[in-house]
């Protein structure tokens, strides 16, 4: 009998186990990826502690750390049998400019200049030094972009629609922020006091943020806590000026002043439990007025002008603003499952507010609301975030963010809504590091429900929109010089069980680095935009003013081509980006919010979002940005850019309106379209853009100094409605025979040829604790209107303090 030996061949292993820590604060890591060189199914992450482990066979390996906003490392380790081996690793932040990292444009990891489509970076530095109270403040700075009465417009993408259907996405930390039936954003509902980075893509960007990025996004991204706990406490005072003549002083001896606190505490408990809480207090008297008290009016004109009720009169007091916000971000990360975290993020606002639609007159009353179209409101805002995340660190993640955003306005005149927005986001990403090669997937579904007498035009005050999308997308990098990306988006609507739309929408786009400081890209995407609730349904009036419903307006959409070029420098210790693109914009089924008399039996006047045709805007993009490395001693920032646009419209006969005739006007009603109803014609430029817009900021810092000045010139708005014409001439007839305030805005129009704008700072930092400044916007006093009948703030200065413990 014969007995076999049978062997078994296995494979020795040992353990590679490490610290992942950070080289400025020297906390350990979390959620470091750890993964294998040429074998992108190896890999982890690293623990609470910043601890990794994994078990290879023996043998030498390059292994790859990542980690978010800082840079990655290469480290060559050997593996014995049966051992283990130890590499511990120190991460460290961008040590140049051209290593910015952003997530905004593909969901993932990217530095900024290897990004197909044009991106702007706002740094907190900014936003903190510039007393921002309100996030819309800071983002004027940002080339291209442009604030035009809440309404966020980049490269001439919109006219001004009150801040209504934004075609522009807002989103906080990737989830999107605009109120559920209006698509408006709310700027002062944005945490300032805890922003870790702002990204701005100028372009369509509809497949990976859906219907509002219709011609770009603004991304906000919050920090979460570090190793060391954090307290800031920001408090500033300050007051308006007077306003520049002629226009006069409604407030009397005293000025209207305004103060402002946010606060802000972030602390790691337990070494896995990351929480966040900040919050504001703000109360501002604000620059504009009350409006005049007017006299009865006769009953037969009352009558003939659709008036029911008596303008209502509003003091001092009336026009207080005040508002209190409270928000927190809560983080569990697994002990027992690395890679696993989960949580829920909140926010909450209370506020008194106030809007006012047009000013009194364009001379004497420029700071004072005209009488009727002045509104008071109370808000109450809150949205509830709850998500869950998992990082497997071989490449693979799963994300699941949700939220619950409601919003209740109750404001004077009728004009009370309230709706909730449901949203969700399940998003798969794989990347294949050893191949340069990421897969970004996802689904979205979102619920905006609202309730109102101002949407009562579709026979309910109660609509809702349905919303569900698909999309994917995939980046590749070739010979570490060539990035490609391509995207596909589905989307699906359906407004109160009416007829469902369908899109499909596409993008691509490629970054070559053909020097070793020169990026050259190109870049094509789609978007696509369905309208608000209320744009469709919207009907209110306020004395002569008035919006009118159209149930008929359809979905607009575009195409955004752009070819560009980001060359990095480094002149000493100064490094930065110049970045010049390129770019043509095509829209279809435009939709404008415009001015006119579509109704007189309703109102004397009135706005109305209509289809007007399809346009373009083709146009220049030429952006700096530089900075120095840290330094106690010296230090300098600078954004600055300018930005060229022709926009207009390729259909100038399409008739799109009716609208009906005014007293002291001629008989019948007019056919509308673009040539009819525009001022200036002129190139067919489209109404309400800025054909040339120069921003700049500039701060130096010399030891414990620093001063800082921005600039803002905007070219003047060609063309506006022609309607704002007739109601001069009709007010005008009016006020002979009752007691109604001509309207007028036409002399202000044709006299301001541009707008030239200053801000300035100082400011002494004591230690790391304290920190003291005077900030002063609009230095020159000017008084300027970025859109018809609105005016800006006039010189305003604070005194800043700000404790950090």
């Amino acid at each position: 009998m014969f007995v076999v030996p049978v062997c078994f061949a296995q494979a020795q292993t040992g353990v590679l186990k490490g610290t992942v820590t950070h080289s400025t604060s020297k906390d350990p890591l979390v959620s470091v990826s750890v993964q294998v060189a040429n074998n992108p199914g190896k890999g982890t992450v690293t623990d609470v502690d910043g601890v990794y482990s994994i078990v290879l066979d023996t043998g030498s390996y390059l292994i790859v750390y990542s980690y978010s906003s800082l840079t990655s490392d290469t480290e060559t380790v050997h593996v014995d049998a049966n051992a283990i081996t130890t590499k511990d690793v120190i991460l460290s932040p961008a040590a140049k400019l051209l290593e910015t990292v952003v997530v905004s444009s593909g969901k993932f990891d990217q530095k900024l200049e290897e990004l197909t489509v044009s991106m702007e970076v706002l740094k907190p530095s900014l936003i903190n030094n510039k007393n921002t109270t309100s996030i819309e403040s800071a983002l004027e700075q940002t080339p291209g972009l442009t604030i035009i009465d809440n309404d966020p417009q980049i490269r001439g993408g919109s006219g001004f629609t009150f801040g209504v259907g934004s075609r522009v996405a807002i989103v906080v930390d990737g989830i999107p922020l605009l109120s559920g039936d209006a698509g408006r954003p709310e700027w002062s509902y944005i945490p300032v006091e805890n922003i870790e980075q702002v990204e701005i893509i100028k372009g369509a960007s509809s497949v990976l943020y859906g219907s509002s990025a219709l011609s770009g996004v603004i991304n906000i991204r919050t920090a979460y806590p570090r190793r060391k706990p954090k307290t800031i406490i920001n408090y500033s005072v300050g007051y308006y000026s007077d306003p520049p003549k002629p226009a006069e002083s409604w407030y009397g001896k005293s000025l209207p002043m305004f103060t402002n606190l946010n606060f802000l505490h972030s602390r790691i408990i337990h070494d896995n439990i990351d929480l966040v809480i900040g919050g504001n207090i703000n109360v501002d008297q604000g620059y504009i007025g009350p409006p005049r008290q007017t006299k009865p009016l006769p009953d037969d004109l009352k009558k003939a002008l659709s008036l029911t009720d008596s303008l209502p009169v509003y003091s001092n007091s009336d026009m207080l603003k005040i508002r209190g916000r409270l928000n927190f971000n809560l983080r569990y990360r697994s002990k027992k499952i690395t890679g696993l975290s989960y949580g829920i993020n909140g926010n909450g606002m209370l506020a008194k507010t106030n809007m006012a639609l047009a000013w009194n007159d364009d001379s004497a009353g420029l700071y004072k609301g005209y009488p009727g179209a002045v509104f008071l409101e109370n808000q109450v805002l809150f949205n509830i975030d709850p998500f869950i995340k998992f990082n497997k660190g071989n490449g693979v993640s799963h994300s699941l963010v949700t939220r619950i955003f409601y919003s209740s306005n109750t404001i004077t005149n009728n004009l009370s809504n309230s709706g909730t927005l449901y949203y969700g986001e399940y998003q798969l990403q794989r990347a294949f590091k050893d191949y340069d090669f990421t897969f970004t997937g996802g689904v979205v579904g979102s619920v905006a429900t609202s309730h109102s007498g101002l949407y009562a035009s579709t026979g309910s005050p109660d609509n809702q929109v349905d919303n569900a999308a698909g999309y994917i997308q995939v980046d590749k990098k070739f010979w570490h010089l060539l990035n490609l990306s391509g995207g596909f988006r589905y989307e699906y609507f359906q407004v109160n069980n009416q007829q469902s739309v369908v899109a499909p929408i596409f993008r691509a786009g490629a970054n070559l680095q053909v020097l070793k400081g020169t990026f050259v890209r190109a870049s094509y995407g789609q978007g696509f935009r369905y309208p608000t609730i209320t744009e469709r349904y919207i009907q209110t009036k306020a004395g002569l003013f008035g919006v009118l419903p159209n149930p008929n307006l359809s979905p607009e959409t575009s195409k955004n081509i752009e070819l560009g070029v980001k060359q990095g420098f480094k002149l000493g210790s100064v490094m930065g980006f110049l970045d010049l693109a390129g770019f043509y914009e095509r829209y279809e089924n435009t939709i404008e919010y415009l001015f006119g008399t579509w109704d007189p039996s309703f109102s004397l006047v009135g706005f109305k979002f209509l289809n007007t045709g399809d346009s373009r805007v083709r146009g220049t993009d030429i952006s700096l940005m530089l900075t120095t490395p840290e330094s106690k001693k010296f230090g300098i920032t600078a954004l600055a850019g300018y930005t060229y646009i022709n926009p207009q419209t390729l259909t100038p006969d399409k008739v799109y309106g009716i609208t009906k005739l005014l007293p002291g006007g001629s008989s019948g009603d007019t056919m509308l379209s673009y040539k009819n109803s525009s001022m200036d014609t002129t190139g067919n430029v489209l109404k309400y853009r800025f054909k040339q817009m120069v921003k700049g900021d500039v701060e130096v810092r010399i030891s414990k100094f620093l001063a800082g000045v921005s600039y803002r010139f905007y070219s003047k708005m060609q063309n506006i409605d022609k309607a704002f014409q007739q109601i001069e001439d009709a007010t005008k007839l009016l006020s002979t025979v009752a007691d109604i305030q001509q309207i007028k805005v036409i002399d202000y129009w044709k006299s301001h040829k541009n707008f030239q704008i200053w801000d300035v700072r100082v400011g002494y930092k004591f230690n790391d604790h304290h920190k003291i400044s005077v900030v002063c916007n609009n230095l020159l006093n000017t008084d300027y209107s970025l859109r018809p009948l609105k005016i800006e703030a006039p010189r305003n200065t604070a005194v800043q303090y700000v404790y950090t413990f």
